[in-house]
């Protein structure tokens, strides 16, 4: 069962409508906004509500063990990366690196528990 804990949480605004995106990681626009990241991107964090529109409030886990979608199947202990729609996948050696899977998953669109803590390029 996919948890979170110690998250630390920020408010940010988003660029479009974030609502089929919750628990996907985002990344910041040149605006300022938060929209889905794409394969292998840097992430500010992982969208934890649903805003269904441009300018609306973003709650965005920054740090700490969250929840996310994954993009395919993970094993507790890797490391993960965002694919092309923002879900969990395994980081490869071109992805920033977003965090380490707490919990397993068997394919895309489980939700597992992560701890997000970015750090650079695999």
């Amino acid at each position: 069962m996919a948890t979170y804990q110690n998250q630390e949480v920020i408010t940010l605004v988003s660029a479009g409508d974030l609502s089929a995106d919750q628990f996907h990681f985002l990344t910041v626009d040149n605006t300022g906004k938060v929209a889905v990241s794409g394969n292998g991107d840097n992430s500010v964090g992982v969208l934890l509500n649903d805003p269904d529109g441009a300018d609306q409030a973003a709650q965005v886990a920054i740090s700490g063990k969250t929840r996310v979608e994954a993009g395919g199947g993970l094993t507790a202990g890797a490391l993960v990366a965002s694919n092309a729609s923002g879900q969990a996948v395994v980081a490869t050696a071109s992805d920033s690196i977003l965090g380490v899977a707490i919990d397993a998953a068997g394919g895309a669109g489980e939700i597992i528990s992560i701890v997000f803590n970015p750090r650079g390029y695999a």
